[in-house]
C-alpha cells in the first residue's frame, strides 16, 4: 500500500498531537512531535541557566546546539513515544507551563530551527509519517501529499490546556493558561524565520466544537481522499 506523508500544523493546544498519534497508530505510520522538539531544546536552555524572564543568552544556545540529542523512544504502556533528551526521559518536564512559557522565544533561532528541520526531514524522508508542528506543511514537508491546518479558538484551547495542566496536579490558573496562549500565537505568527502560516493547500479545520472522535473521523476521512486519489 502506498504510503504518504501527513503534515498537521496549526496553533498550540489545538489538539494536533492528540490526532496526529491517532493516525499514526490507525495507519501504522511513524508519529514525531516536533512541539516535544522544540521543547526539549527549551529545556535544555532552562537547564544550563540561558533563559528565564529576564534574559536569554542566545548565543550560549546557539554555540552548544552540538550537545542536544534528541530521540523518541515508544512506550507500549502508553501507547506513544516518549521524548529523550541526551539519553534521559523528559516527557513530563516538558509539558510544564514554565517550558511553554519560553518555548515560543527558543523557537525563534534560526540555527535551532535549521538543526531540528534536518534532523525531521531526515525522520519523514521515507513518508509513512505523521508529523505535527508550526511549519511542518510550509518548511519541512512542502510536498507533503497532505496538509492540515488545525485552528480554535483562544478561550477553548486554554481551556483544554488548563484541564489537562490540572488532572496532573499541577497548580496553574486560568488567566496564566490563556495569557500563555494568546502570546505563543502573537510570537509563533510574527517571528521572522518560518512564522506560523496556513499552507496555501492545506485544509483547514476549526476544532472548536469538534470532539476527539468527531475529529479523528473528520482527519482520516481526508486521509482516504488522499489515499484514493494516489492509487
Amino acid at each position: 500500500m502506498q504510503k504518504i506523508t501527513i503534515a498537521i500544523d496549526g496553533y498550540s493546544s489545538t489538539g494536533k498531537s492528540t490526532v496526529a498519534k491517532q493516525l499514526a497508530k490507525h495507519l501504522g505510520y511513524i508519529y514525531v512531535d516536533t512541539g516535544a522538539m522544540y521543547r526539549a531544546v527549551t529545556l535544555f536552555t532552562m537547564q544550563n541557566g540561558w533563559i528565564d524572564k529576564d534574559h536569554f543568552d542566545v548565543l550560549s544556545l546557539v554555540s552548544n546546539l552540538d550537545k542536544v540529542t534528541i530521540s523518541f523512544t515508544f512506550n507500549p504502556e502508553l501507547g506513544f513515544a516518549e521524548v529523550y533528551l541526551n539519553g534521559v526521559n523528559i516527557e513530563r518536564e516538558i509539558r510544564t507551563l514554565e517550558v511553554s512559557s519560553f518555548v515560543s522565544q527558543v523557537s525563534t533561532i534560526p540555527e535551532v530551527r535549521y538543526q531540528l528541520v534536518k534532523q525531521q526531514q531526515k525522520m519523514g524522508k521515507d513518508k509513512g509519517v505523521v508529523m505535527d508542528g508550526r511549519d511542518i506543511g510550509t518548511v519541512v514537508f512542502p510536498y507533503a501529499e497532505l496538509k492540515l491546518f488545525m485552528t480554535a479558538s483562544a478561550d477553548k484551547r486554554a481551556t483544554r490546556r488548563f484541564n489537562e495542566l490540572i488532572d496532573r496536579g499541577d497548580e496553574v490558573q486560568y488567566n496564566d493558561v490563556l495569557r500563555n496562549v494568546q502570546e505563543r500565537d502573537y510570537i509563533d505568527s510574527n517571528r521572522e524565520d518560518s512564522p506560523l502560516v496556513k499552507a496555501h493547500d492545506a485544509i483547514e479545520i476549526d476544532n472548536s466544537d469538534l470532539t476527539l472522535t468527531e475529529q479523528f473521523d473528520t482527519v482520516l476521512n481526508l486521509v482516504n481522499k488522499t489515499l484514493d486519489k494516489l492509487s
